[in-house]
């Protein structure tokens, strides 16, 4: 068996923590101007990619318990970005809606992914691949926790 790393800075494990960390700290000075936090952001392209969601959905989604997510979306909603609204079906449910201001904040997207993507050191390439493992990484260890 292959001996496995025992100083953090070696632990994959941590790679992740510093990356994740990272990224968030490079996004926040471009989200700032939109008044924005950085998973306030990501929930955001998730409804420009598919706009009317349920909150259990997106919860889901971004691996955050509804409990978490509720405040987030209730920020959003006071920044006038989203509507919530109950579930015609069901009145349990609540579907969260892009306000019109909130759908206009998708044309600033573009602009910082491409930053984001100049500023990382790696080419089209790297960026897929590196793409790739995350979501094998991710789905392995969901697997795992599912047993």
């Amino acid at each position: 068996m292959e001996q496995l790393p025992t100083r953090a800075e070696d632990m994959f494990c941590y790679g992740v923590y510093t990356a994740s960390h990272v990224i968030n700290q490079s996004y926040a000075p471009h989200l700032a101007r939109l008044g924005l936090t950085y998973p306030q952001y990501i929930t955001l392209t998730l409804l420009w990619e598919r706009d009317g969601q349920k909150v259990t959905e997106l919860a889901k989604i971004l691996r955050m318990n509804t409990n978490t997510l509720t405040p987030l979306l209730k920020r959003l909603e006071a920044l006038g970005h989203i509507k919530r609204t109950q579930g015609d079906k069901d009145k349990r449910q609540i579907i969260v809606r892009l306000t019109p201001a909130g759908r206009a904040l998708q044309n600033q997207a573009p602009a910082i992914t491409a930053c984001m993507v100049n500023n990382t050191s790696l080419d089209h390439a790297e960026l897929n691949e590196l793409q790739r493992l995350l979501k094998k990484l991710t789905n392995g260890l969901d697997a795992a926790r599912a047993k």
